[in-house]
């Protein structure tokens, strides 16, 4: 056996005891994983799990997310940051109602919203198609395997050389759960790492870059005016945001009228209805 495949053994076996139980682990339902996938984007995964369970309530189906109107849909997103994402998905959901579902990486990236990413993840739990589907944590994993900080073409072709056979789904997820839990950040736990052997530099970590604070930006004041817009109804722009920055609240609203969350007529502002 070699070194590659002693330690694909150890994280398979690891995975298969240590494996977060999300809701949707085991599920070969694209629609499920879609709405885990895009959920997912720069959120804890734990604050996912009461969000996902409540949308797959409500919309089980991408039909029936697709025929729900938009504000119901921004609801139950409510929480989760970056809106525009609900109004992607519900995008996505129409775009499989009316083509069905692509079954394969590439043609998955023809429905909106949908990267690289998220289509290799889709691609592999929900269709088997055996190929990575790299984030933050396996580029972190997978650089202090290789020795190096992988680039995203290194990483990519990296990723494919350590795949093992007929494994994607389970070693994919092993990789993430393996980040999170264990090969962290700034203080990995290399002493219960069940893939420490085989690991060239524990040290390495390229930080993400820093987003700007919350506190008094844009995204803040798109997410207060969408909450607003949700329990109050229509409100008049002069009034949306009184104690936010005139200048940062009129950005957020030309921003959601661009991603279509928003729009206003006579001076006051709407939910879109789709």
């Amino acid at each position: 056996m070699t070194r590659l495949e002693e330690r694909n053994v150890a994280l398979l076996a690891w995975y298969q005891h240590n494996k977060r139980p999300l809701p949707w682990r085991g599920s070969t339902n694209p629609w499920w994983i879609l709405v885990s996938e895009v959920m997912s984007q720069q959120t804890q995964i734990y604050r996912v799990v009461p969000s996902w369970e409540a949308f797959i309530e409500a919309f089980p189906t991408p039909e029936a997310c697709a025929n729900s109107a938009q504000e119901q849909v921004l609801g139950l997103w409510s929480g989760l940051g970056y809106n525009s994402r609900a109004v992607r998905l519900q995008q996505a959901a129409a775009w499989v109602s009316d083509h069905g579902w692509p079954q394969n990486s590439i043609d998955l990236q023809q429905l909106p919203g949908v990267g690289p990413y998220t289509a290799a993840a889709v691609a592999c739990l929900a269709f088997g198609e055996q190929v990575p589907s790299p984030d933050t944590n396996h580029k972190r994993v997978l650089s202090r395997w290789a020795g190096r900080v992988l680039r995203p073409t290194d990483l990519l072709a990296f990723s494919v050389d350590q795949l093992p056979k007929g494994q994607a789904a389970h070693w994919n997820q092993a990789l993430m759960d393996l980040g999170a839990s264990i090969c962290r950040p700034n203080l990995p736990a290399c002493d219960e790492c069940p893939v420490n052997l085989w690991c060239k530099d524990p040290s390495i970590y390229e930080a993400p870059p820093k987003q700007g604070k919350f506190d008094g930006s844009v995204r803040q004041a798109r997410g207060t005016i969408v909450r607003t817009l949700l329990t109050k109804g229509p409100q008049r722009a002069t009034e949306i945001a009184p104690t936010q920055d005139p200048q940062i609240v009129a950005e957020a609203v030309a921003a959601l009228i661009s991603d279509a969350i928003l729009i206003e007529m006579a001076g006051t502002l709407h939910l879109a209805k789709k």
